[in-house]
């Protein structure tokens, strides 16, 4: 099953675990020079936020359930995905999608009082691909993990987009960046927009 996987997808999980077993060798090290840190914030011998932690981040995860569900999420969504737009739009998408969740989590400061924390994982770059997959198979059915309810995708996508957006308004689930999750969607939503043209959205 994981041979037959497409090779993007199949690398990314590569990483993404072979990273996390990093950061349980080498600890705290790892999450100072490759977590996206606020402005102004600092992380040890580091002053706070560098810029390659705008893509590094993804890759690091704080704990085995956290990798584990992001990970179940690029199997699902990002090998369909990969082989339908093919391997450099895919990598591009998913890219995007994180680099916009990061920019979005760093501005978040000065648009929201909101006390500024270090962010790491692959969700951002994983909900600009459940968008993705929402646009492209809309009609595709979805079966939720808790309970167990069959969707449409794109249904499953706006409930969960919803659902994200008030909780990151409401703040009731603090150490989740949810609008980070929310601007990975609004990267590959303005990415699939570029791609489709102005014709096709009038």
């Amino acid at each position: 099953m994981f041979a037959a996987m497409p090779p993007i997808t199949r690398s990314l999980i590569i990483a993404c675990v072979a990273v996390f077993g990093l950061e349980f060798l080498l600890g705290n090290a790892v999450v100072i020079n490759f977590a996206l840190w606020p402005f102004g914030m600092s992380a040890g011998p580091l002053p706070g936020f560098m810029p390659w932690q705008v893509v590094t981040y993804s890759f690091l995860h704080g704990n085995l359930t956290h990798l584990l569900f992001n990970m179940f999420a690029l199997y699902m969504f990002g090998g369909e995905l990969e082989r339908f737009l093919g391997q450099r739009r895919y990598l591009n998408l998913y890219f995007t999608s994180v680099v916009t969740a990061a920019l979005v989590q760093l501005a978040l400061p000065f648009v929201l009082a909101t006390h500024p924390a270090p962010v790491l994982g692959a969700s951002g770059g994983v909900f600009g691909l459940l968008l993705a997959y929402a646009i492209y198979f809309p009609r595709r059915t979805v079966v939720l993990l808790i309970p167990p309810i069959p969707l449409p995708a794109r249904v499953f996508v706006f409930l969960y987009g919803a659902l994200e957006l008030y909780l990151g308004v409401t703040g009731t689930q603090e150490g989740v960046a949810h609008f980070a999750h929310l601007g990975g969607m609004l990267g590959a939503w303005l990415l699939i927009r570029h791609w489709r043209g102005p014709r096709r959205y009038g």
